[in-house]
């Protein structure tokens, strides 16, 4: 779940950032006042924008632990585009940074379906919202639930609409888990694409992968381009070594491992990200063809020390669980002997591998989702393997309703789906807005 912005347009924002800043200082807008007198609200800035008629980006000072106010707190970074007082507004849950979310042409799907106001919400952690000095301990899915209700509880003040809460991936788990601690903060909610995880290595990603995704003939396609760049592993590990040092990526296991985890790892991103079997080169390619397509869909930075997601790691080992690999088809080629607890020798720094997977956030959100019918769509893709760990198992709900889009990955969203199905949905998202 990677999000980037273009260096030229993120460049073009900050040179234009203090003539509009200039100029927003000396005529301030009823929005601009009325942030400026918010609690705990700093370093406003304004942004360009196509979608809004106000963009601004802003911080809003969050504790470090809710629960004990002496540990301190940090700036959290927030995106605001507004519409207008008496619109609703959505709040995105997001996962991870919020940088993409600068760019002039981000507009929210639910925000321009229902011209409404924008709260953006950067995770603790990462990118302009991470604490000085970092203490993991923090870290939790619960801390950043609160960050959420402190958010809503003050932008409450502006916006006194309805308020729907949104977010893809990790940030539609955020979505989920927020309902689940804090059930009346919003109306209603719409997590995009996302997994509810048992463990660690939760063990329904593994037989999706192998038995469910596609189409068995697919599934034969991929597996058995794996199998060949692993058989090719003498000529194509040093063009792999040399790609990985001309990155600057370094690892905390040798080499020959991260090429076989690589390998391992190529099944689930290709079918996550919705990549069209079609593209796999055939068996007969040159090495150079085979190296080209494995890179391409299976970067290995994602195993690097300068992985830019060490805190989804962190996040994973402790609560947010995630997924293993199947061995068995590749045991008589790979170099690993198993890949068991491989989130804590290749993804997490030696200081903290001690860290063990705690289940009370799985227990606490399913028996919310099975005592409660909270207003709730969830949006998964067929073939994505994190839907095997989606919520698809809920029935029975008169508000909570599941789409699953035939064959859609992980970038499925409502305007992914046939025309009757959005209707529908957009039907009973408007009917919520009115009740």
């Amino acid at each position: 779940m990677k999000h980037t912005i273009s260096l030229f347009i993120w460049t073009v924002c900050i040179l234009l950032l203090p003539l509009e800043f200039i100029h927003a200082e000396n005529n301030p807008t009823e929005l601009l006042k009325k942030l400026q007198s918010l609690p705990g609200i700093t370093d406003i800035k304004p942004l360009e924008s196509n979608a809004y008629p106000e963009k601004y980006v802003l911080f809003i000072e969050q504790l470090l632990d809710p629960k004990h106010p002496e540990a301190g707190s940090f700036k959290q970074r927030i995106i605001l585009g507004h519409i207008g007082f008496d619109r609703p507004t959505i709040l995105v849950t997001e996962g991870y940074a919020a940088t993409y979310a600068l760019a002039p042409r981000y507009q929210e799907e639910l925000s321009k379906r229902l011209n409404a106001n924008l709260v953006f919400v950067e995770y603790r952690y990462f990118d302009a919202s991470m604490p000085d000095p970092c203490n993991w301990d923090y870290l939790t899915v619960e801390n950043s639930l609160y960050d959420l209700h402190h958010v809503t509880t003050t932008f409450k003040q502006l916006y006194p609409q309805k308020w729907i809460s949104t977010g893809i991936s990790k940030g539609g788990q955020t979505t989920m888990f927020y309902r689940a601690y804090f059930p009346d903060d919003v109306d209603f909610s719409v997590p995009y694409v996302a997994p509810l995880n048992k463990s660690l290595e939760d063990g329904r990603h593994e037989p999706f992968i192998a038995e469910t995704v596609s189409t068995a003939q697919n599934r034969e396609r991929v597996k058995e381009f794996q199998l060949e760049v692993l058989k090719r592993k003498a000529e194509l590990l040093p063009m792999f070594e040399r790609y990985c040092l001309n990155k600057g990526y370094t690892f905390r296991v040798p080499i020959t491992e991260i090429y076989d985890f690589n390998v391992l790892e190529y099944s689930f991103a290709l079918w996550q990200w919705g990549t069209s079997v079609t593209k796999i080169p055939s068996p007969k390619a040159d090495n150079q063809t085979i190296f080209n397509h494995f890179i391409a869909i299976c970067e290995p930075d994602y195993f690097s020390e300068q992985s830019p997601y060490p805190s989804f790691n962190v996040q994973a080992a402790k609560e947010l669980g995630y997924y293993g690999y199947d061995t068995k088809p590749f045991e008589k080629y790979l170099t690993i002997k198993s890949s068991k607890n491989y989130m804590y020798r290749v993804m997490l720094p030696a200081d903290l591998q001690h860290l063990s997977f705690d289940d009370t956030l799985y227990k606490k959100t399913v028996k919310f989702l099975k005592k409660n019918d909270p207003k709730m769509i969830y949006i998964y893709g067929g073939d994505d393997p994190w839907t095997a760990s989606g919520v698809t198992w809920l029935e029975e709900k008169e508000n909570i309703k599941v789409y699953t889009l035939p064959g859609g990955s992980h970038r499925t969203r409502i305007g992914s789906f046939d025309k009757k199905t959005q209707e529908e949905i957009m039907t009973l998202i408007n009917r919520w807005l009115k009740e």
